[in-house]
């Protein structure tokens, strides 16, 4: 089974089980490709926000006109900051962005428990590695990748490019099918 891929300069199509790292500067414009990838043949999808609260990726799919109808939002954020939370069959928390092993089991709950082409957003690893560390975030990464796998769906982790160092951004490539570089004038390019 193949998924379409609506990123320009990469393939029209990636297999199932495919993972592709999205780098990019601090700044970058990532919601653009992100919801792209997210709006594109899919029948659901699961955004990990470490980065924003559930609200703010609402916010963020309505504003680029993605069927909210198919999503499922993961918020790390809003138990530790104290923020107000309404879990409902679409919105689910863990307690924080380090908390890599919750972040792990509702992924794998999402991808089980929902039929049809299913896509997953990490958004992102920086802000996992920020609260936890590169290591734990390397291992998590792995197993997130094998629940792809194993369900014939693929993802999108996000990775800035001026948080890490050189030897941590090759680790990170290695791992993954293919890897989106988002540059700070907003054109993108594609390696297989």
């Amino acid at each position: 089974m193949d998924y379409s891929l609506a990123i320009e300069n990469a393939p029209d199509t990636i297999p199932a089980g495919t993972g592709l790292l999205l780098l990019h500067p601090s700044i970058g414009e990532t919601d653009r490709i992100d919801t792209d990838f997210l709006k594109t043949d899919t029948d659901y999808f699961l955004v990990i926000s470490t980065r924003t609260t559930a609200r703010e990726v609402e916010q963020k799919l309505e504003h680029y006109d993605v069927d909210e109808a198919r999503a499922v939002i993961l918020d790390t954020l809003s138990v530790e900051r104290g923020y107000s939370r309404r879990k409902s069959d679409h919105v689910h928390y863990v307690s924080s962005p380090d908390d890599l092993d919750g972040i792990v089991a509702q992924t794998r709950e999402f991808l089980e428990g929902h039929p049809g082409k299913l896509r997953v957003s990490v958004d992102s690893l920086t802000e996992m590695a920020y609260y936890a560390d590169e290591d734990g975030v390397y291992e998590a990464s792995k197993q997130l990748l094998d629940l792809l796998e194993e369900n014939d769906a693929v993802g999108i982790f996000h990775l800035s490019k001026e948080v890490h160092d050189a030897d941590v951004l090759e680790r990170f490539r290695e791992l993954f099918d293919g890897v989106v570089d988002l540059a700070e004038d907003g054109s993108v390019s594609y390696e297989g």
